[in-house]
């Protein structure tokens, strides 16, 4: 918040490794437009403390004793907890990964990530980004697990058609609704009821719909 105008991205950090959580902190304390609000050591104190302390970004990592990454995200979810999810792993196969985006995170980074590429990517996926690489997207789609819908893209109108494209592209509402010169609300409801009509969970599987079936 250079202009000590607007509210800063609160985020949280969840590992179980004490290093790692420092070392993200020393850095992300440094950020004018980041405030770090609180650490968890493993997936359930880090489901505990999203919804005590509220964070806009919720950086977890996937392997962790008791309650692991992809079964806190799936928490978060039931929860209705609005935090987006940035992974912060060392495994860098698919396999890993993958999981943890079919369970609504809103992307991943390498915990050898430059310090100023994590903060980018911390801006990014809370201006409702998803941080998706081309050759994990390609793995995701590669993938025929029934926890991607077909759905049914014959009962979007064509302005969810042209909505749809945009969250492809990887574009914030805002900025889809600049670009359709929409209002942020009218963007919204037009993405809940794509999310609707093709029986998806969020952006990321609309993203990828979108991709698998050429609306992109």
């Amino acid at each position: 918040m250079p202009d000590g105008t607007a509210e800063p991205i609160r985020v949280l950090l969840v590992d179980d490794h004490q290093v790692v959580r420092r070392g993200l902190r020393t850095f992300l304390e440094v950020q004018d437009d980041i405030e770090v609000v609180g650490e968890a050591a493993d997936g359930a104190e880090g489901v505990a403390k999203a919804r005590e302390l509220g964070p806009h970004v919720v950086l977890m990592d996937l392997k962790m004793p008791g309650v692991d990454g992809i079964e806190a995200l799936r928490r978060l979810k039931e929860e209705g907890n609005p935090a987006r999810v940035l992974i912060v792993t060392s495994f860098t196969e698919h396999r890993t990964v993958v999981p943890a985006l079919r369970a609504g995170a809103a992307g991943y980074v390498y915990k050898d990530v430059d310090p100023e590429a994590l903060a980018g990517a911390i801006r990014s996926v809370h201006a409702g980004h998803v941080l998706l690489q081309p050759e994990l997207a390609g793995a995701l789609l590669a993938d025929d697990s029934p926890r991607v819908p077909q759905g049914r893209g014959g009962t979007l109108t064509e302005r969810e058609r042209e909505v749809l494209g945009h969250i492809a592209d990887g574009q914030s509402n805002r900025e889809i609704a600049r670009a359709l010169n929409l209002s942020e609300k009218t963007v919204k409801t037009h993405v809940s009821n794509i999310l609707m009509k093709l029986d998806l969970a969020d952006r990321t599987q609309a993203a990828l719909w979108a991709v698998r079936h050429g609306s992109a």
